[in-house]
């Protein structure tokens, strides 16, 4: 399942069904076949997602396993790529601060 988020101020942005589920959960808001932000809600929405991804960062950097993940000498065909919430929450929080200066709601859809 795919969400797409659509603004008049903005491109579409599209998130597989579990990233935008997380996204959506750390902004307050329900998953489902549609939505909305309102212009009001961006505000607090953008500083949730920005909050979160600050948590994301400072666990990963005390994570002591994380440290082993860079070593020199580990091959790196043996590494798995990590994807942060950083990554994943950026383009719905670029489409947030477009939409909310440009006065626009932004809604999504699956």
């Amino acid at each position: 399942m795919l969400y797409e988020f659509k603004s008049r101020a903005t491109g579409t942005v599209v998130m597989t069904g579990p990233v935008a589920e997380q996204v959506l959960a750390i902004v307050g808001k329900a998953p489902g076949p549609q939505g909305i932000f309102t212009v009001e809600q961006m505000g607090p929405a953008i500083a949730a997602l920005q909050a979160a991804v600050e948590r994301e960062r400072t666990e990963r950097e005390s994570d002591p396993r994380d440290a082993d993940r860079h070593r020199d000498d580990e091959d790196e065909a043996d590494r798995t790529p990590s994807i942060s919430l950083a990554q994943r929450a950026w383009p719905l929080m670029d489409m947030l601060r477009a939409a909310r200066a440009a006065d626009q709601v932004v809604t999504w859809g699956i």
